[in-house]
């Protein structure tokens, strides 16, 4: 756990957070980010929809992810990548948390839009939240592949899963940098895979 004691200066509060940063990073299964990268570089090859959802924080990494995934992968490489959010749209969301449930917000986006060979990418510090759990559920009941992006002890998320990229720690601000951070690494590493060996190092990343 982090912390484990009330700290009074910031600049050690940033220095101790930084620790479990790294230790937290350093965690990470490698082979995970693997297999995660390559469902991801199957799906976009197949030309199938890349589905992502989250809460709160997740839901912002979510978002994150349809940039760096839709604009990032495609500059410079041949993919075109199809991405969705699940979080972005608010209206929708809204509709069906005050209509049917909060707890279905991401499944029925889900069960509207996916098809077999689609790919869902969860992205939860707990990994118990219901709402991310049904889509999982489903996923799996209806052949889309799945990625789940956990924290702490992985939850409910991570045994439904086809890949799950889990971060060590149980501290949210740290599972949420490093869930950044893997999303970020997965999208440099199959745009840098598809681009011409000229360009890396010449190019932005």
């Amino acid at each position: 756990m982090f912390p484990e004691k009330v700290y009074r200066d910031a600049g050690q509060y940033s220095s101790d957070y930084l620790t479990e940063l790294s230790r937290a990073a350093r965690a990470i299964d490698g082979k995970s980010i693997e297999a995660a990268a390559a469902l991801i570089e199957e799906t976009i090859d197949a030309d199938r929809t890349i589905f992502a959802c989250g809460n709160g924080g997740s839901a912002a990494i979510s978002n994150h992810l349809l940039c760096d995934f839709a604009k990032g992968i495609q500059t410079d490489t041949p993919h075109r990548p199809k991405v969705v959010s699940l979080s972005s749209h608010v209206e929708l969301i809204t509709a069906i948390g005050n209509d049917l449930s909060f707890e279905d917000v991401f499944v029925f986006q889900l069960r509207t839009a996916a098809r077999a060979g689609d790919l869902l990418l969860t992205i939860s510090s707990s990994g118990n939240s219901e709402n991310i759990v049904r889509p999982l559920q489903w996923a799996r009941d209806n052949a889309v592949r799945t990625i789940a992006l956990t924290g702490f002890d992985g939850g409910r998320a991570a045994p439904l899963a086809d890949v799950n990229v889990h971060v060590p720690a149980y501290n949210y601000g740290v599972v949420e940098d490093l869930h950044q951070s893997a999303m970020h690494i997965l999208a440099q590493f199959i745009r840098m895979q598809s681009m011409k060996p000229e360009l890396v190092g010449v190019r932005k990343f």
